[in-house]
């Protein structure tokens, strides 16, 4: 903000010293024209009544002077007084009395009007930086410091409200971002306090059946039970217990297994056209930079089910796939249409995935050989199959010829 203030400053700086600059010129030429012009026009009107009679005069080559009159032997009319200066000079032995007119007028009107616009143009902008201070800098300067405390976890930072039209939809999509960050360590913090729970009640659940099997293997080696049907009868039990052990194990690894990603999706309807938008819109250009051939193929708009910021969100996902593992040359868009489904695909050439392992591409936390030293967590295509299912719709993968088809099937209204 001293910047602008800074600015402001010389902004009124500059326009004093046009504003003042301006009058000291317009002074220098009234004062370096004074009583000039119009003695010079009358020597040269004097020097032609000298040559030539006062009646071939033609005044309009003057610009000063308006009239020339000859005395006539009436002082009264001679001397009086007249909206023009005059002087009286004798030429040939007679009088004559020559009228001119220069004031400062014009000059005058023209420091009005220059000092008008000036103020003007002083006012306009100064209007015009303060609607910057007050709609853009000033916003701004309430959220300058909201990203270093949401990285720093402090999740609890206030975001004044701001209906600027630059930054209104700005600051409501950052505290968004602040109340789902928030949720999202909620909710971790609950979800590690239950598995924390549940791994010490089943690691307490465990040592009884573990202490049964120990007692009875003790007992076995060292020959308590000499009955074979004793014996049958007492590993039985080991096995039994074993079965609770296993079964303990099996909850331990469900609770692992579980959606440890909290998706949520607000199913409704959406334009096919809407989506297609969005998606085209960002990664035209951004594929055109990178020098990818980015094909959207034809279709006919229709309303889809399903939620569309989580749709355009899959797409997303396949298509920085496409662009990390393809061979750069062409992503193509394609629909097709079955049943009561509109299908996507997004296409892309140079395909290096084995075909074995394609079946894999959608399990969490999975890389395929070809990932090499490409950076990721294998969670995104595990994401788009989740988001599919919870909007009931479906997602695929097929290679064909060398080149990656993967499908997203929404649900028509």
């Amino acid at each position: 903000m001293r910047s602008f203030y800074k600015i402001l400053i010389v902004i009124i700086i500059l326009f004093l010293a046009m504003l003042i600059g301006s009058n000291a010129y317009i002074s220098w030429m009234e004062q370096g024209k004074t009583g000039r012009p119009y003695r010079v026009e009358i020597s040269r009107l004097v020097h032609a009544i000298e040559e030539q009679r006062i009646e071939n005069i033609d005044l309009s080559e003057y610009e000063y002077i308006t009239n020339v009159e000859l005395y006539s032997g009436n002082e009264t009319a001679f001397f009086e007084e007249t909206d023009s200066d005059y002087v009286i000079h004798q030429i040939d032995g007679e009088l004559y009395r020559l009228e001119y007119r220069y004031t400062w007028e014009s000059l005058s009107q023209i420091r009005m009007i220059m000092n008008l616009m000036l103020g003007i143009c002083l006012l306009v902008m100064l209007g015009i930086l303060l609607y910057i201070r007050r709609s853009i800098l000033k916003p701004f300067e309430t959220l300058r410091e909201v990203p270093y405390q949401l990285s720093k976890g402090n999740l609890n930072v206030p975001i004044q409200e701001n209906k600027s039209r630059y930054f209104g939809r700005f600051v409501w999509g950052v505290d968004l971002l602040r109340e789902h960050m928030e949720e999202q360590k909620v909710r971790e913090l609950e979800l590690q306090k239950e598995k924390s729970t549940l791994l010490l009640s089943i690691s307490h659940d465990i040592k009884t059946p573990l202490s049964a099997i120990k007692l009875y293997a003790q007992a076995l080696s060292k020959g308590l039970y000499s009955d074979k049907e004793k014996q049958g009868e007492i590993a039985e039990h080991i096995n039994t217990k074993a079965d609770e052990i296993e079964g303990f194990v099996s909850q331990i690894v469900k609770a692992s297994s579980e959606d440890f990603l909290k998706l949520e999706v607000n199913n409704g309807e959406f334009y096919l056209s809407e989506l297609i938008h969005q998606i085209s819109g960002y990664y035209k250009e951004k594929l055109e930079l990178i020098k990818i051939d980015f094909r959207v193929g034809a279709y006919s708009d229709c309303i889809l089910k399903g939620d569309l910021d989580r749709s355009v969100e899959v797409l997303q996902n396949i298509i920085e796939n496409a662009i990390k593992y393809g061979d750069g040359h062409t992503i193509e868009l394609l629909y097709s249409e079955e049943e009561n489904c509109r299908l996507l695909t997004v296409k892309n050439s140079g395909c290096t995935l084995p075909e074995i392992e394609l079946p894999h591409i959608f399990d969490s936390f999975w890389r395929g050989s070809n990932a090499g030293n490409s950076k990721g967590s294998g969670l995104g295509l595990y994401i788009c199959r989740q988001l599919m299912q919870k909007m009931d719709g479906e997602i695929y993968a097929e290679k064909r010829d060398g080149e990656m088809w993967v499908t997203v099937v929404f649900e028509k209204v």
